[in-house]
Parts: C-alpha cells; structure tokens; sequence
C-alpha cells in the first residue's frame, strides 16, 4: 500500500453548487479540475549527464496531458520541445488494462508524455505512446517510431552503450537494434500465468520497485525476472453498471496465500540461454532489489516471507551463483531502501542504509560487505540519498534535525564528518543533479506552494514555470505539538473564526505506515482549509505506526495496526481540547482514505465517546484480503498469529457502531478491492446497525474525474454538517 493521499470520488445524492472557478464557493471545482493544484507544475525532472539542459514535463493547469519541455542552464530560458499530439499525428491515446494498472501502482494519473526514458549520453530519448514507442532527438526535434512487437512496450529503456532498447511486452521480453531496428524477443514464457521483465504486483505496490529487468553495465546482458502466478487466488473486477461486460482477471497474493514464484535471470542481449541466478528462494521468496553497476557485481536483495532477515548477495553473472555481503534482520520487520545499495566508482566500497541502531543511518561499506564506518548520526533524520560526487567523495541526501522539514544536505565520506546543511530552508526538498553534481534541479514544497529553482553549484541560475493555478482559499495553519513524546499536529480554524464561538471538529487522518501528514509541504492543508470554512476545526496528527519518528515509534503497530494510532489519535485531539475552549470536543468527526479510511471506520467503532461521525474512504476491512508483502509486514502471517488479524478487523467491533458512518468505496478498485467495502457493510447490516455506504461505479483506488471528486467533497461535508451542526455561539 503506497500511501495514498485522498484523491477520493463519488456521485453525490444531493449535488452542490459550483461557482466560479476563482472564487472561494468554486475551490471544490478548481481544486477537482487541477488535481488538487497538481496539474502544471514540472514534473519527471532530468539533467543531461554533459549538465548543459534540463528536460522535464508539464501539463496545463487543468489538463492530464504533458508535453516536453526544455530548460537552458546557461540562458535560463524554457520552451516546449515536442507534444504527444505532435508524435502521434493528431491520434488519440490509447492504453491496455496491463498498462493502466501499472500506472495505478505508480500513482500515475498523466496521459501524452507520461514518462520518458534519457539515453547514456542524454542525445536521445525514449518515450511510449499510445502502445507505440518513438525515439526522440531532442535537440533537433527529430522523431522516429521504433518498430515493437508483442503489444504496448512496458518501462522501455535504452542500454548503458545507447545501442538497444529493451521493453516488456505481452509477457516476455525483447530487445531493439537501435541502428537496424531488428526487434529480437529474448525470451517465449511458458504459459499464461508467467510473466517476463516486469516486476509482480508486491514490488510495483509495496516495494516501491517499478523495473523487472536491468542492463548489465556494458549493455551486453540483461537480468530480468521471471514470474509465475499460476498458484496464486484470481480476484475478478466486474463493471456492474455494465453486465454484459466480461470481468477483468487478475492475480492477487492474499495474505497468507501463495506469493508469485519469482526467479532472476542473466541473458544476452542477443539472445541465447538464461542463466539462472541461485538463492535460497524457499527461505527468502522475495527478490526486492536488482542493482547492476560499473565496476561492480550484480547485487541482489532478497527478503525472508515475514521480512525479518534479508540478505544482500553478490551475483557471479556467468555462474548464477552468489555469495553474501551482509544481512540485516529485525524481531518486527526490516523497510527497504530502493536506493541502496550504491556502489562507489571502482568497486572498492558501496553505501548502504540501515534501521539497527534506531534510526536511518548512511554507511559506508567496503566491497565485502563489512562496514567501515557510519556518515550520519542516530540524532539526525536520514531521509533518502541524491547524489554521490566521486571528486569530493561526497554524499547529497535529504534529511533533517526533526520531522517536519526535509532538506538537502552534503555528507563528506571522510572519518569524523557530519551533514553539512546546502538547503535547508523551511519545507520538504529533493533534487534531480547532473553527473558531476554541478547543476542541480531542485523541487521545495513549502506552506504555501511550490518552486522548481535551479543552480549551478551555490548559484541560481533560474526556475522550471509552474503554470499550475493558485487556490481560491488560503491555508490559515498552526502547528503544535501535545504530549510528551512528543505528537506534531496541525490545526486550521475557519476563515471568518469567531473567539466566541465553539466550532464542532474533524479529525483528517492517515495513521498508518509511510504517510505523514504533519509536514511543513503544506500538501493537505488546502482541502483541509475548505473543510474549515465550511463551519469546523479541522485538526491532523502523526501518532506511532508513521514514519520520521525512528524505528521504535513506527513499529509500535507490530502484530495490532490500530490500537497505539488510535489511542495516540484520540489522546491527542483530548489534550488539544483542553487548549482551545473553542473546540468542541463534544461534536468531532474523522475522515480518512485507504489506511486513513480504515482508522476513521475503527475510529467511530471504538471509541463513540470521542467520535460522532465518520466517513471512510476506500477503507481495508478485513487484513486477510490484503496483499501479502504490506500485511504480512505488520501482522505477520494469519495461520501463525490470528489473534492480530482479529484484533485488526474491522467486523470484530462491528456492533459497536452507533454513530453515523459513510463508506465509500469504488467498484473497480485494485488496491483495497471492493470486497473490502462489502464486507464492512455487510457486517454492519447484519449486526442491525445502520450506516450510508456509496458505491462508485468503474472508479479505482486512486480517482482523478474532476466531477466526481467535486460532488464527492461536496456530499462529505453534507454529511458532517447533518451530524456535527454548526457553530454554536459561548455567549449567553
């Protein structure tokens, strides 16, 4: 479960009123039509490994379809390079069921350019559209369709020598002679159920891993894995608004079911036989990490099926066999880093991350796998790596002394050093840098928006255009801290707030693992700032079970994934009553999408005496209709410890609800499937407990149409205003 932010959508029973799209009584319609003021700004950012352009793409501020765009470091001047429609010839779109769930794994909402692949040498580049795929020099705007075979080319990519492609089709995998255009299909799957070069359902959802196969660095072999469904349960999405439609099929890992058999490979980029690698697959299932290097082995690691050992293995490519570098293991249960390992220029150290003493840390690790020292301290937060320098034998990661901002800082490999701040104005950043580190495109989101700044080295020397559009509301934010832990929260008051009034209050929550919402990116606060004005306090908090709070807060919800986020919730929003007459702690509500659906659902269930109103949001119901790598990760396995998946069901505590409750839920969701809402609702039912439950009809996990999602928003607030009242005045 990549956490997900509430794109939410429904068909609204009682349909509110859009205005203009700049005034404060429109901002459901601007906020639905901009994808929540996402649309337009820069985005899929790369340099050109010489550091003289940045490439990016752009949509309008109201539009899905990205076109290419240029930056010039050296003028600081931009243009449009080429547009989906120009390449296609004024064709429309179109995309297969497979490559739609892919872009669904990825959070991709985007159509025209939706991704694009830079060669070794930044000259060219690849991009697939609309099941074609088209070379582009981009410097002459020269375009030329490269011939496929098999079906829509998944993540195409060039090879490290700009000689091929290599792309996945239709199950197997295939290479392209760039020069000739000869199309080679290196492998011939074995059935329906196996799958080549593309990574299976756990990895794109919950490993963050989008490839299934790597190029060797002189381009000559690639690895790629090999999947087998064959053993795991069919989940079948029907239309039910149109029943003559057939259902479509897929394959999904239950909890405590079988996983995709996964096998890695090494073959030439020619063709010819495979040669298998050789692990332990029985003991360690999980393949997590591929990395293939200059200078360096092919590096693997593979995971244990609780996740609690993992091991890193050097591959002998022409053997298959492997040998092991370190393991990490964790009585809860072991996060990856995708960015790790890193090797150094010329084999003889790699960095790695680890959770063992508490908190993320930077290592630097010699080529057998044994540590030379540690880069970053337990007392900083370790976020992500960005950028090695080999002349300055330089680390760029973000991190932070605290949990709220994200910066960019150096980390020198050298004996006794620390993170030296380079951005570290208050927000969240990340960076995209050129080879040599000396142009950087960088991205800051900040309170009150965005900013695409570029520099080369400390110098700025201009800004990527954002044309996305400025919200008609204006976030009136206070951060506080309550508790000794202490617990960050956010509270927003409405624009026209009354000290003498008490205002009835929602919680917006999350909850759960690998979301934070209390962060100075100022992401939520515009939605939550509407929901204010509507008459409320809405209040937001990270409590244990989220991320930046080290290993030991976050793995509180080992083995029960809501009774320490629950209790942190609750006792949070308690002791802010306490503070602020004017909430009223006698009206509160709680909304929340995906984990946050769940928590406000168990919310409403378990402690009445807090929560008046819930609306759930594509909620996980039942933890053994879940996918196995997310819950299995928490809860463990459900024939070893069922007394966590009880614990953790929502059903169980099913006739407690006496409050108002909405589940929403969309029928063709392939994340938390629809069965999920039906049994919430069924259990409800039969337990005599009313409740509303709408159904959204064709609608994913992640819902992008702008009328849906404005009538949706619309039919929420309806729904706390009739259970919540309005604000009511102190004065007698």
């Amino acid at each position: 479960m990549r956490a997900m932010l509430p794109i939410l959508a429904l068909l609204s029973l009682a349909p509110t009123t859009a205005a203009e799209p700049g005034s404060e009584e429109g901002f459901l319609r601007q906020y639905a039509e901009t994808f929540r003021f996402r649309l337009g700004h820069p985005a899929s950012i790369e340099i050109t490994p010489k550091g003289d352009a940045v490439l990016f793409l752009r949509s309008p501020a109201r539009s899905f379809v990205r076109d290419l765009y240029l930056f010039d470091p050296a003028t600081g001047e931009e243009r449009r390079l080429l547009t989906a429609e120009e390449v296609l010839g004024g064709g429309e779109e179109e995309l297969t069921a497979e490559e739609k769930a892919r872009r669904e794994r990825m959070r991709l909402a985007a159509r025209g350019f939706a991704s694009f692949s830079l060669s070794g040498d930044g000259e060219r580049l690849l991009t697939p559209l609309s099941g074609r795929l088209f070379l582009v020099q981009w410097r002459t705007g020269d375009v030329r369709e490269l011939k496929v075979e098999g079906g829509f080319p998944i993540d195409p990519r060039f090879s490290p020598d700009g000689q091929h492609v290599a792309y996945s089709a239709g199950g197997d995998l295939y290479t392209i002679h760039i020069e000739s255009g000869d199309v080679r299909r290196l492998t011939t799957r074995d059935g329906e159920h196996v799958a080549n070069g593309v990574p299976e359902f756990v990895a794109q959802e919950e490993m963050d891993r989008d490839h299934g196969y790597w190029f060797s660095p002189d381009g000559q072999h690639l690895a790629y894995q090999r999947n087998d469904d064959a053993a795991l349960p069919t989940f079948y999405i029907a239309d039910p608004a149109d029943p003559a439609k057939a259902p479509q099929a897929w394959r999904y890992p239950r909890a405590g079911t079988v996983n995709t058999d996964v096998q890695l490979g090494v073959i030439p980029v020619g063709g010819g036989d495979t040669t298998w690698i050789q692990w332990d697959r029985e003991a360690f299932p999980y393949l997590a990490t591929v990395r293939w290097q200059k200078n360096a082995p092919l590096t693997i690691l593979v995971q244990d099926r609780r996740q609690q050992d993992q091991r890193l293995l050097a591959v002998d490519p022409k053997s298959g066999k492997t040998t092991e570098l370190l393991r990490e293991t964790d009585a809860a249960w072991l996060n990856l880093d995708q960015d790790m390992p890193r090797w150094l220029p010329g084999g003889e150290h790699f960095l790695w991350t680890t959770e063992r003493r508490g908190f993320w840390q930077l290592e630097l690790r010699r080529a057998d796998g044994s540590l030379e020292r540690e880069l970053t301290p337990t007392s900083w937060i370790y976020r992500s790596f960005v950028h090695y320098d080999p002349k300055t034998r330089t680390a760029m990661v973000s991190g932070g002394s605290g949990p709220l901002d994200i910066g960019l800082y150096s980390v020198a490999l050298e004996p006794g050093s620390a993170p030296t701040a380079w951005r570290e104005e208050p927000g969240v950043w990340s960076g995209t840098l050129s080879a040599d580190g000396t142009l950087r495109a960088l991205t800051h989101l900040y309170e009150s928006g965005r900013a695409f700044p570029v520099y080369r080295g400390d110098e700025k020397v201009g800004e990527l255009t954002s044309v996305a559009e400025e919200p008609s509301v204006s976030p009136r934010l206070e951060r506080i801290e309550v508790g000794d832990a202490p617990i960050h929260g956010e509270i927003q008051r409405p624009k026209d707030f009354d000290p003498a009034k008490k205002y009835p209050v929602i919680l917006h929550v999350y909850g759960g693992p690998h979301r934070q919402m209390v962060s100075r990116s100022g992401d939520d606060s515009l939605l939550d700032q509407w929901f204010a004005d509507q008459g409320f306090i809405v209040v937001t908090f990270d409590g244990r079970g989220t991320p930046g709070r080290g290993r030991g807060w976050e793995r509180e919800i080992r083995s029960n994934l809501i009774d320490a986020p629950l209790f942190d919730q609750t006792d949070a929003l308690l002791s802010l009553g306490e503070l602020y007459p004017e909430m009223d702690l006698e009206r509160v509500g709680v909304y929340g999408w995906s984990f946050g659906g769940y928590f406000s659902a168990m919310a409403v269930m378990r402690r009445p005496d807090v929560f008046d109103a819930a609306v759930a949001g594509a909620p996980v119901c039942d933890w053994q209709e879940y996918d196995t790598h997310y819950t299995e990760r928490y809860l463990g396995l459900p024939q070893e410890d069922p007394e966590a998946y009880t614990v953790s069901n929502v059903t169980t505590y099913a006739e407690k609800l006496d409050k108002p409750l909405l589940i929403i839920h969309g029928t063709a969701d392939d994340n938390v499937y629809f069965v999920h809402g039906l049994k919430m609702s069924n259990s409800l039912f039969e337990a005599g407990k009313n409740h509303d439950f709408l159904t959204l009809s064709g609608q994913t996990h992640m819902v992008t149409e702008p009328t849906v999602v404005e009538r949706m928003y619309g039919r929420m607030i309806d729904h706390f205003k009739a259970h919540l009242g309005e604000p009511e005045s102190t004065e007698n």
